[in-house]
C-alpha cells in the first residue's frame, strides 16, 4: 500500500469511528426521573399561580412543558397503580384497597429493567408489594400511605410521643412500614434527630445516582409524601412564611387566580369557581392564627419538596447527566380537605408531636380555580399539576399543553421513549395491555392542543365522571351533572337538561366502562 492508499484508509477508518461515535451519542437513551408529590393542589406551584416559592420546580416548568389538563385519579393509591401499570386502578383491583399484590400487568420498574435500565424507587408506594420485586434494582421508602415526617416509629428519649393517627394509637403494635434496601422494618425509629421524609427520600436518591455505571441510563421513581398531613416542617422553613398568610383565603386564592391567567395557564376570560371557605373575618383572632400557621407549615412543606427537587437537579448537572435526563412531576391528587382526628395531639402546629391536616378552606386555595377536593371526581380533586422537563428532547421550552392526559398515559409514553415490545406474558401470568395513550409527541413539541382520542373514566368512592372531549359528566352520590369545560372549566354550569343526548351518550360510555369492574350495579 503507498502513502497516499494508506491515508485514505486511515481517513476512512477515522470517519467510520467518527460516526460510529455520533451515532452512539445520538442514540444515548435518556435517563428518567418520575416525581410524584402527595396531597399538593393544582395551584400551589410558582409556575401554576402559587407565592410559595419553588424556583426548582419552575425551572422545570418554565424550561419545559405544563399541562393544564392532566388528571389523576382523585385518591392516592388508585392514581399510584395507575402511574405504574398504565392501568385503570379497577383493572387491578386497586380502587378498592391497596393490600393486593399487581397482577396480570407490568410495572414501571419492570419494563424499564427490560429495557437495561437501572431502575431506583425512593418514597412512598402505598401498596402491600415490595418493588424489589417488581423489577426495581433499589428501593428504600414508606410501603404505607403516610406517616410522621420526622419520626414515623416509637418515642425516642428527650423526645414527646410522635404525632399518629388514631387507629395506630389505638393499635400501638400497629406501626407504618418502612424498608431500607428492601428490608422492611416496622416499627422504623430513625437514631438520627435530622431525619425528615422528604429530606431522606432525595437522600436515598442521590446515594444510588452516584454510584450508577457513567454509561448506563437510569430509571429513578420518587414519591414523595409531602405536602400529606401531618403538616410538619423544619422551623426555618416555615419562618420564610409566618405571617404571610394572616389576610386569609379570599385574598390568597384571588392572587392565585390572577397570576395563572397571567401565566396563561387559565385564559383571560377563565372563571374562578364559587368559593367555598369561611369568611375569614368571621372567625376569632386566636382560630385566625392558628389558619395562618397551618398554610405557613405547608407552604413550607411545598417549599422544602422544592430545595430536594434542586439538590437532584444540580447532581445531574455536576454529572453532566441533565441534558439527557426526562423529567415527568405530578400530584397523586387535588388538595385535601381530609381532617385526621387525634386522640390528643399536642404541641406546636408542624412539629413531631401535632398531627395537623390542611383544612377544607385553604385547600379550597390549594385547588384554584376548581371546585372540590381530594376524593371528589370534580376538577379539584382530579387536576394534576403535570410537568415535563427534558432539555435534549423539549424542543420549544417554556410551553403549555392543553391536551388531556392521565396517569395511565404515563407508562405507554415510556413505552413510546425506550422502543420496547410490551409483553403479553410475564412470571407466568397473562398480561393485561395498557389502557393509556401516549403523550411522547406533546412532549417533543406536537399534538400540544389536540383532543383526546380516547375518553377518560374516574371512579373513587362516592364520585364518578367521564370526560369524553371538551364534555364531562360527573357525579357525586349518583346525582349526574354535565359540563362542557372548553367553555366552563370550573363546572359551574350543569348543562343536563340542556344537553340531555349528549348527558345519555356520556352515561352509556360510563356504564359500558363500569360494568366490568361490578361497582355500579345501580344503573
Amino acid at each position: 500500500m503507498n502513502y497516499r492508499g494508506y491515508l485514505l484508509t486511515l481517513t476512512l477508518i477515522l470517519l467510520t469511528f467518527t460516526q460510529c461515535k455520533h451515532t452512539a451519542i445520538a442514540e444515548q437513551p435518556p435517563n428518567v426521573i418520575l416525581i410524584l408529590v402527595d396531597d399538593m393542589g393544582f395551584s400551589d406551584l410558582g409556575a401554576y399561580g402559587s407565592e410559595i416559592e419553588t424556583p426548582n420546580i419552575d425551572r422545570l416548568a418554565f424550561e419545559g412543558l405544563r399541562f393544564t389538563n392532566a388528571y389523576n385519579t382523585s385518591k392516592c393509591f388508585p392514581s399510584r397503580a395507575c402511574l405504574l401499570t398504565g392501568l385503570y386502578s379497577q383493572q387491578i383491583g386497586y380502587h378498592q384497597t391497596f393490600r393486593l399484590k399487581m397482577e396480570n400487568t407490568v410495572t414501571l420498574g419492570e419494563l424499564f429493567k427490560s429495557a437495561g435500565y437501572t431502575t431506583l424507587w425512593s418514597g412512598k408506594h402505598h401498596s402491600i408489594e415490595n418493588p424489589i420485586t417488581r423489577g426495581f434494582d433499589h428501593y428504600s421508602g414508606l410501603l404505607d400511605g403516610a406517616s410522621n415526617h420526622f419520626n414515623p416509629g416509637v418515642k425516642r428519649d428527650g423526645e414527646g410521643q410522635p404525632a399518629q393517627k388514631g387507629w395506630l394509637k389505638r393499635s400501638p403494635k400497629i406501626y407504618r412500614n418502612w424498608v431500607i434496601e428492601g428490608d422492611v422494618f416496622n416499627p422504623y425509629t430513625p437514631e438520627s434527630r435530622d431525619f425528615y421524609t422528604t429530606d431522606v427520600f432525595t437522600n436515598y436518591a442521590l446515594n444510588w445516582i452516584d454510584n450508577i455505571e457513567d454509561e448506563k441510563p437510569f430509571f429513578l421513581y420518587l414519591a414523595y409524601t409531602a405536602p400529606h398531613d401531618p403538616l410538619m416542617a423544619w422551623p426555618e422553613d416555615i419562618e420564610k412564611y409566618e405571617n404571610h398568610y394572616n389576610e386569609g383565603y379570599k385574598k390568597i386564592r384571588q392572587e392565585r387566580f390572577k397570576k395563572q391567567k397571567d401565566l396563561g395557564i387559565l385564559f383571560k376570560n377563565a372563571s374562578l369557581s364559587n368559593a367555598d371557605h369561611k369568611e375569614w373575618k368571621t372567625l376569632n383572632d386566636e382560630d385566625r392564627a392558628e389558619e395562618s400557621r397551618t398554610m405557613a407549615v405547608y407552604a413550607a412543606m411545598i417549599d422544602r419538596l422544592d430545595q430536594n427537587v434542586g439538590k437532584i437537579l444540580d447532581k445531574l448537572e455536576s454529572q453532566g447527566k441533565l441534558e439527557n435526563t426526562l423529567i415527568i412531576f405530578a400530584s397523586d391528587n387535588g388538595g385535601s380537605s381530609e381532617v385526621v382526628n387525634l386522640e390528643g395531639g399536642t404541641g406546636q402546629i408542624g412539629t413531631l408531636t401535632n398531627w395537623k391536616s390542611l383544612g377544607k378552606s385553604w385547600a379550597n386555595v390549594s385547588n384554584t380555580p376548581y371546585r372540590e377536593y381530594k376524593n371528589w371526581s370534580y376538577e379539584g380533586g382530579i387536576k394534576t399539576p403535570l410537568i415535563a422537563y427534558w432539555p435534549k428532547g423539549i424542543k420549544h421550552k417554556n410551553t403549555i399543553a392543553r391536551i388531556p392526559v392521565h396517569f395511565i398515559d404515563v407508562l405507554p409514553t415510556f413505552q413510546e421513549l425506550l422502543k420496547v415490545e410490551y409483553p403479553k406474558k410475564l412470571n407466568g401470568q397473562n398480561i393485561i395491555p395498557p389502557d393509556g395513550i401516549s403523550f411522547l409527541s406533546a412532549i417533543k413539541g406536537e399534538n400540544q392542543n389536540d383532543k383526546r382520542v380516547k375518553p377518560i373514566f374516574w371512579q373513587w368512592r362516592q364520585g364518578k365522571a367521564i370526560r369524553d372531549g371538551d364534555w364531562k359528566l360527573v357525579a357525586h352520590r349518583d346525582k349526574w351533572e354535565l359540563y362542557n369545560l372548553e367553555s366552563d372549566p370550573v363546572e359551574e354550569i350543569d348543562l343536563l337538561i340542556d344537553e340531555p343526548d349528549k348527558a345519555e351518550l356520556l352515561k352509556k360510555k360510563y356504564l359500558n366502562w363500569s360494568k366490568q369492574f361490578n361497582f355500579d350495579k345501580k344503573d
